[in-house]
């Protein structure tokens, strides 16, 4: 028995004694860290801007919710209508939807990302108080589980908007008849 445990104290020894600092193996291992970390990093930043944009939302402050935007971002919504193109534009959309929904909310926010894509996860609420469009208000409420997925450029503003729910579906559940 003491035999074993002198030849693991000298094994333990040799291996902890044969650290080499001139083995390029340790600078590959810190630019592999440091490359994971700066990705992580950015991720976490898209995450926050994405929650924090939809919070503005949830304020009905539409220049806070794009102060992260791209000037030429485009919003796909559920992809049934033709995408919106450039800040003016989607702005506008929102003003006009936040009008119409002064009482939309959106709770019980999950953010999940990789790369340069952020999905957030959420319960989606409103009443169709007022005009939107040529559609007249009917006092109906809608309540749904959405998800909305933002795409980001290198320098973090938003580039893309899409969303899950179909915008036709909520104006059914409100009682709009689409034509």
């Amino acid at each position: 028995m003491k035999k074993m445990l002198v030849f693991i104290s000298a094994f333990a020894l040799v291996l902890g004694c044969n650290t080499r600092s001139d083995v390029g193996s340790t600078s590959a291992t810190d630019s592999a860290l440091a490359a994971l970390h700066a990705r992580d990093s950015a991720v976490a930043r898209n995450k926050a801007t994405a929650l924090a944009s939809i919070e503005a939302f949830n304020g009905g402050k539409v220049d806070e919710v794009f102060k992260n935007f791209a000037t030429d971002a485009v919003d796909f919504g559920d992809g049934s209508m033709s995408p919106a193109k450039g800040l003016d534009s989607i702005k506008g959309i929102i003003k006009e939807f936040l009008a119409a929904f002064p009482d939309y909310k959106a709770e019980n926010l999950v953010a999940i990302g990789e790369a340069n894509m952020v999905a957030v996860f959420g319960e989606y609420s409103g009443t169709f108080k007022n005009p939107m469009g040529k559609m007249k208000p009917t006092g109906k409420s809608f309540r749904t589980r959405d998800a909305d997925l933002f795409t980001f450029n290198d320098a973090g503003k938003i580039t893309e908007h899409r969303s899950i729910q179909s915008g036709a579906y909520i104006m059914q559940s409100l009682g709009v008849r689409m034509k």
